[in-house]
């Protein structure tokens, strides 16, 4: 049976991280998250996506759901903005949510899931789709603010400053599509 001192032992080694003092991280969840985060770091930048399944698995079986809920959407966020495009996520997402159902909490469940349908729709933008006021709703208000502060398709913006969920969302798009109109004139 695995523990948290193997685990603990095991990941950030697995991934060639060798100054982490595994005792304070066994005693530490700060120390230990820390960890994780490094660990996530060097998983994402990595080319092949084999070992991803098995490392969030380890980080999962961490007692405090709230470390390990952290560490596996940092990976989430930085494989979606790795992967070629909306199919390779999907494909990727798909192969963690048997580990993800395996938290207790219903609210950590759920708000990864969340995080995976935000990068599935934040890829899908980024690739010509433009979503109807429907889709839009259904993504988060983190994630409608990342598409107002940062897509350059007119009619995303376009959207957002009609649909946006927040006063704020809608104004960020409504100036950025304002002064792309004025660039590109």
């Amino acid at each position: 049976m695995k523990t948290l001192h193997s685990d603990v032992a095991e990941l950030p080694a697995g991934t060639g991280i060798l100054d982490v003092d595994v005792d304070d991280a066994v005693a530490d969840e700060h120390v230990r998250s820390s960890a994780y985060r490094r660990v996530v770091l060097v998983t994402a930048s990595s080319r092949s996506r084999d070992r991803d399944r098995a490392i969030v698995a380890t980080i999962l079986r961490d007692p405090i759901e709230m470390v390990s809920k952290s560490a596996v959407v940092a990976l989430v966020d930085r494989i979606a903005t790795k992967v070629t495009g909306p199919a390779e996520f999907r494909q990727w997402s798909a192969e963690l949510l048997p580990e993800i159902g395996r938290l207790e909490t219903e609210g950590y469940r759920e708000f990864i899931r969340r995080r995976i349908h935000d990068g599935l729709s934040y890829l899908s933008i980024e690739d010509g789709h433009v979503p109807t006021p429907v889709e839009l709703a259904k993504v988060t208000d983190w994630m409608q603010r990342v598409l107002a502060e940062g897509s350059t398709s007119p009619a995303v913006l376009a959207l957002l400053a009609e649909s946006g969920s927040s006063k704020k969302i809608r104004n960020i798009a409504k100036n950025r599509a304002g002064s792309r109109k004025l660039k590109t004139q």
